[in-house]
């Protein structure tokens, strides 16, 4: 903006000091052309920016901070595998899958995770089979040509919640729910507003007014969101027995996201560790072989 409106305010006053430039040149020697030259480009500098400065406070839009538009800023959470020395929270994550599978599987879809991604990280490859085979999948055609139902298979990704967006827009009042897969990645915040968001549904406060079909809530943009609260108390039990509370079950879901957005964290985390401790611990073999 700055550059469109300075090259706009100066482009007359630039003209007539150019002018008075070359007219200099012609009237003036050698000598008395040098000192013209510097005076005029001094002139044409102060010229142009105090025009710019000038055009740039009348025409400038306003800048409005309103934290209401943008969202509470979310505070900023101790993740266990934000540590350098540390992973993912497997536990956590199967958790979390389970949080999802049962809630959040019935409006978003994970577009980019399959059965097969669960193995070795939150499930058994026994587990992973089992869980597939319990949904249908499209496959064909046959050698007839016809399309057919099949149990799920490792190879396959997780099922969709509705089969287009149109279906999921009618389901949900015109809104679409986002795909799960990059979150994380994709919000401002990551991890600690995906957590913030899920936990902070509240009462509007007085003088606040909230439109029909959506829902308070200060993380999000505006204050407002579609989405209704999903997480309550007890709405789940988890398979280990662990206190299945709100703050546990957006915890253990945000934890799985964050893996479902890097599924090859824990391995790149491992190999840059490699890299960089390997020479240390080279040079402590050499000073205790010496």
């Amino acid at each position: 903006m700055f550059a469109r409106l300075s090259g706009k305010a100066t482009k007359r006053p630039l003209k007539q000091c150019i002018k008075a430039f070359t007219q200099s040149r012609k009237a003036s020697g050698t000598t008395s052309a040098s000192h013209s030259n510097k005076k005029v480009i001094a002139v044409t500098a102060t010229v142009a920016a105090t025009t710019a400065g000038i055009g740039y406070f009348i025409f400038a839009d306003p800048i409005h901070a309103n934290m209401a538009d943008e969202g509470l800023h979310p505070t900023k959470y101790p993740w266990e595998h934000r540590s350098p020395f540390s992973t993912f929270d497997h536990a956590s994550i199967r958790r979390g899958f389970q949080v999802y599978k049962e809630v959040c599987s019935a409006c978003h879809s994970l577009e980019r995770i399959a059965w097969r991604h669960l193995v070795g990280v939150s499930h058994t490859v026994d587990e992973a089979k089992a869980m597939a085979e319990e949904i249908e999948y499209d496959d064909g055609p046959d050698e007839e040509g016809n399309f057919f139902k099949r149990p799920g298979k490792l190879s396959d990704y997780l099922p969709k919640p509705y089969p287009n967006d149109e279906a999921a827009r009618a389901s949900n009042a015109g809104a679409l729910p986002p795909d799960l897969s990059l979150i994380t990645k994709a919000r401002h915040g990551g991890a600690d507003y995906i957590f913030s968001l899920l936990t902070g549904y509240y009462d509007p406060p007085p003088g606040v007014e909230v439109r029909e079909g959506l829902y308070y809530n200060p993380y999000f943009p505006g204050g407002a969101i579609s989405m209704a609260r999903a997480l309550f108390d007890d709405l789940i039990e988890y398979e280990d027995g662990t206190p299945a509370t709100t703050s546990q079950m957006a915890k253990d879901v945000t934890t799985f996201l964050s893996w479902a957005a890097e599924p090859e964290f824990d391995h790149r985390k491992k190999m840059g560790l490699k890299a960089v401790v390997s020479p240390e611990v080279q040079k402590d073999c050499i000073r205790t072989t010496i």
